[in-house]
């Protein structure tokens, strides 16, 4: 039986040599039992969390508007099934300040089947029905119930509530009627209308119209941005798909070519990068050039404000002016980052190729990502679908609502069966009691906030468990690789496979452990911006100061746990050691290297990110001058875009995702190599006895380097 490693005799000193060691230790044992038991616990919960809110959620409430009483309009099976779209009677009381305590406008809400197109007002209805009778037949479909005519006076209608006062002409958003607004002449205009009577006897102002309705729903500005996104995308779906398919094929070819031209390809990185950069201070100089002496585009962003039509910031020469500023300022880091690194970058090259070949003994490892993208994907779905059922468990809670907000019994629960009864509705002349939101008394409707808390956490801990299991499988398999003598003839046989089991039998508890305390890190981010956010008008500046420095440190905190997880997963996959050891194994192998590790780890981090950059920038620029028209000789591209930034985002960012995919594996097998390269130089010093286990290219390019900063 082959003898275990032996441990280091000394705290923080290299480690003994061990004549047997010949790569990932292969008799290990499980580590971390108790976090182990604590995450599979975790998960069983997770389970029986995601099928209690299954039975008591109800995701029809996400998917249909619920009118005063509770009841979904255009719900198959029930009465409003042919009532689709949810009608307010008085979108002039939803700027109440009831609105923000109860999420609801404060007026009766009814099920109808189309929006109103005219102006009428219930008076003007009443006097008109004696001598054409389908004015009452338009107007009662807006009423809660028809009736064969309209038998109640005015002021007798304002205290039942069974018809609006007045409609106008609307159309459906968002299966609610909103108001149908147009531009004329530079006005705001509805029905061609600036003011009209609102059925009480006021005039009434579009303006105070549209703020209402955006009381109801605070995305109505966007609505048209939103109708000429989608319409972009349904013209441009194909494009972006060739797209990222083109950056797919383009990432996989600058893989391979690393393994044979890692030197030649670096600096096309680097010059590929310069001249995107160059060209984006080129274009944006050319745009600022053209809006010299157009009116208003001497403008600020400031002047301006917060506007939907983000086209408008394009029309402005500050704008312009400001992304060549932030161009040129990364052209000249780049630059100045060469010339300072230009001694340092044939050690980049140089792991570059040694991960060049590793990848290209095991091919299966760029396959991986897809494995990792199924996980996150299933990860994703399924906190979604729980965070749904959980928002809509309940039944409906109906509370008292007054228009003008000045009933003593306002927001308190009621019963819409008898409310008109009650001494509420005697006390407080012109009250509803309408339905306010889903919920409960039981243990588990007052424990929902809390419910999705741990289903946020879980979530949290589950991304980073499974992107921890793909850097300590991606470890084992490209140690396989280093500590085989002979490679490819030493490879043990599917590392990847085998690398994947080990972690999995042996480390979960270990690589749970470590996405756990990640995972505490980003829930403390995620509550700190929550409370930024809620109390961003209450804070002091003080306060608001000492908020940004928390959110700061954490998020150091957060970058410098990665760091040591992904080193200590390495070390987990080489020794199947536990987390905590791994992870000052590690801590003391990078500090006793530290300058080997600065010259590495930057270096070759910023190389792998101007092959991202680079992939992306050149979709990017293919997608701008296709999106832009400014090819057609080539090839024609769509035409009549509303917004070609839409579709140009979607494939930049996708590519960049892409790109990130593929070149991750390869900055974890950079990663790897580099950690064993460190542990053999400290087992073995190149002798018969104790041969080095790197190739000698590597070993040669480290050597000068390690004795010049000697010198140094």
């Amino acid at each position: 039986m082959a003898k275990k490693r032996k441990p280091p005799s000394i705290k923080g000193s290299p480690r003994t040599f061990d004549p047997d060691f010949k790569g990932p230790v292969a008799d290990r044992s499980c580590t971390d039992v108790l976090c182990c038991i604590i995450f599979i616990l975790f998960i069983i919960g997770y389970i029986l969390l995601g099928l209690m809110a299954w039975v008591h959620g109800d995701p029809r409430r996400v998917a249909y508007p619920t009118d005063s009483n509770g009841h979904f309009c255009g719900q198959k099976g029930t009465p409003n099934e042919n009532k689709t779209i949810l009608f307010y009677f008085n979108l002039f009381s939803c700027t109440s300040p009831s609105l923000l305590v109860n999420l609801q406008c404060p007026t009766t809400q009814i099920c109808v089947s189309k929006c109103p197109e005219k102006f009428l007002t219930y008076m003007e209805m009443y006097f008109m029905y004696r001598t054409r009778e389908n004015y009452w037949s338009y107007y009662s479909q807006f009423c809660k119930a028809a009736s064969a005519k309209p038998v109640k006076a005015f002021t007798q209608l304002l205290l039942d509530d069974d018809c609006p006062t007045a409609i106008f002409p609307s159309r459906p958003f968002l299966q609610r009627c909103f108001p149908d607004f147009s531009t004329k002449n530079g006005l705001l205009t509805i029905g061609n209308k600036t003011t009209f009577n609102d059925g009480s006897g006021k005039t009434r102002n579009v303006v105070e119209l549209r703020a209402a309705a955006n009381g109801v729903n605070k995305i109505l500005d966007a609505r048209a941005i939103g109708m000429k996104v989608f319409e972009d995308y349904a013209t441009t779906w194909y494009w972006i798909l060739i797209g990222l398919t083109i950056a797919m094929l383009l990432s996989w070819m600058f893989v391979i070519l690393l393994r044979v031209t890692a030197g030649f390809l670096f600096w096309v990185f680097i010059l590929g990068v310069i001249g995107i950069l160059a060209y984006g201070i080129w274009h944006c100089y050319q745009e600022y050039s053209k809006l010299q002496g157009k009116p208003n585009s001497h403008l600020s962003i400031y002047n301006i404000g917060i506007q939907t039509d983000i086209s408008m910031y394009f029309q402005l020469k500050q704008t312009w002016f400001t992304f060549m500023i932030i161009l040129a300022i990364l052209e000249v880091i780049v630059i100045v980052m060469l010339i300072f690194l230009r001694d340092r970058i044939r050690v980049s090259i140089a792991l570059l190729k040694e991960g060049s070949k590793a990848i290209g003994y095991i091919p299966s490892t760029l396959i991986y990502p897809v494995l990792t993208f199924i996980f996150l994907s299933i990860c994703i779905s399924y906190w979604a679908v729980t965070a749904v059922y959980l928002a809509t468990s309940g039944t409906p809670i109906y509370k008292v609502i007054a228009p003008e907000g000045q009933c003593e019994h306002e927001n308190k629960t009621c019963d819409p069966e008898i409310f008109n009864t009650t001494e509420i509705a005697k006390a407080c002349p012109g009250a509803h009691c309408n339905f306010a939101f889903y919920g409960g008394k039981s243990l588990y409707h007052q424990y929902i906030t809390t419910f999705q808390i741990v289903n946020l956490f879980i979530f949290l801990w589950l991304i980073n468990f499974v992107i921890a299991l793909g850097q300590c499988t991606l470890a084992g398999a490209f140690a396989s690789y280093y500590w085989a003598l002979k490679k490819p003839d030493d490879i043990p046989p599917h590392p990847l496979f085998t690398a994947f089991g080990r972690a999995i039998r042996y480390h979960t508890g270990s690589l749970a452990f470590g996405s756990l305390i990640l995972a505490t890190i980003q829930m403390v981010r995620l509550v700190l911006q929550y409370l930024d956010n809620r109390l961003k008008d209450a804070q002091s500046n003080i306060s608001r100061f000492l908020q940004c420095c928390l959110k700061c440190c954490f998020w150091c905190l957060e970058h410098v746990v990665k760091f040591l997880n992904r080193h200590a997963y390495v070390m987990i996959a080489i020794y199947g050691q536990n987390f905590c050891r791994s992870a000052r194994d590690a801590f003391n192998l990078l500090m006793r290297n530290v300058l080997k590790v600065a010259v590495m780890d930057r270096v070759t981090e910023f190389v792998l990110t101007l092959g991202k950059i680079l992939v992306a920038g050149c979709i990017g620029i293919l997608a701008f001058l296709l999106f832009t028209e400014r090819i057609p000789m080539i090839v024609e591209g769509p035409t009549s875009l509303n917004y070609y930034w839409v579709p140009l985002l979607t494939v930049i960012i996708g590519s960049y995702l892409i790109a990130h995919g593929f070149f991750s594996v390869y900055a974890m097998c950079i990663d790897t190599i580099f950690i064993c390269f460190l542990e053999d130089l400290e087992r073995n010093d190149g002798s018969t006895a104790r041969p080095y286990y790197m190739s000698q290219s590597l070993l040669k390019i480290m050597s000068k380097q390690s004795s010049q900063t000697k010198k140094q």
